[in-house]
């Protein structure tokens, strides 16, 4: 347990228990300890790794990145080096610094899914829960990406449950829906322990001098404090329609007051993202600020602060 100056910090977060519920979110902490080394992700609740596919995959072409009045939009890509050289070149330096890790993953197949989730159980020791990243491509219906069906999101899920045995599997959906409910609905349906929300808001951004787009690959998803609104109203609509979901509430949090607001919502944790290419010690700055703010406002668990905001008929 961690107590201090009064408040205990300690998360359940289905059934994983953190020290704290500030987790170093996917795509932005690294594959290995490259941002590690520039803090201690052992004062973080969980560091959920950059996400791996079976295979090395380059990702998209330059520029990728451009930063935005409130936030960033990106098109990496999902570069990645294939979960075998993860396992053996990148994950051991994060452990060796005391992180407690998520390994996210990801496929374009079902049979993709499966093989990258397969290729992280010889570490299944070393990690404490993985991430379906179903926000990428299904070769399988060109139509759309996985998450924006309930029926190929749950099948992803079922695909990578099946592959990791007892790890629990948390589901990281998007935002770019009509009604996220029936997608979070087949996630958990399919044997997600939780659910990680949001993942980006898609976006696009132009030169007006050059006519030009910003990022090669003309779109890219916006993250930062511009989509935090979002992210919690997607956490809040969650957690109402599936009470007691284990959710990682995930979206332009930079302080601890953010923090609490997805708390509030309906979050039982906190991905800290966009922020960590501000700071590198971002996400560690959350759980400080979150601290300070509870033992400011009289609070002694933050557990007393998820799903506590009142209705708007409660005000």
């Amino acid at each position: 347990m961690t107590a201090r100056q009064g408040v205990d910090l300690t998360t359940a977060v289905g059934p994983l228990v953190l020290a704290n519920p500030v987790v170093a979110a996917s795509g932005t902490y690294g594959h290995g300890d490259e941002v590690a080394r520039l803090g201690d992700p052992s004062r973080l609740g969980a560091v959920t790794t950059k996400s791996v596919s079976a295979e090395a995959w380059a990702g998209n072409p330059g520029p990728r990145v451009h930063e935005t009045p409130a936030g960033m939009l990106n098109s990496v890509g999902l570069q990645n080096p294939g979960v075998e050289a993860w396992r053996a070149q990148e994950l051991p330096s994060l452990l060796a610094r005391g992180a407690r890790v998520i390994a996210s993953v990801w496929g374009r197949t079902l049979d993709e899914f499966a093989a990258a989730a397969a290729g992280v159980m010889p570490v299944a020791s070393d990690l404490v829960a993985v991430e379906v990243n179903v926000s990428c491509p299904n070769l399988e219906d060109r139509s759309e990406m996985f998450a924006h069906s309930p029926e190929a999101t749950g099948a992803a899920v079922t695909a990578v449950v099946g592959a990791v045995g007892d790890l629990p599997v948390f589901a990281k959906l998007s935002p770019n829906v009509t009604d996220l409910r029936p997608v979070a609905g087949a996630a958990l349906a399919a044997g997600a322990a939780g659910l990680t929300l949001v993942n980006t808001v898609m976006g696009m951004a132009i030169d007006p001098a050059t006519r030009q787009f910003r990022v090669a690959t003309g779109g890219g998803g916006l993250s930062g404090p511009a989509i935090r609104p979002v992210a919690v109203r997607a956490v809040h609509e969650v957690a109402r329609a599936f009470p007691g979901t284990p959710i990682i509430g995930t979206g332009g949090v930079a302080r601890g007051e953010d923090a609490v607001e997805m708390l509030l919502a309906g979050a039982s944790a906190v991905g800290v993202g966009t922020a960590t290419f501000h700071h590198p010690r971002a996400a560690e700055r959350v759980v400080e600020g979150l601290e300070r703010w509870c033992r400011r406002h009289g609070v002694a668990a933050v557990s007393e602060l998820v799903g506590a905001a009142r209705e708007p008929d409660e005000a």
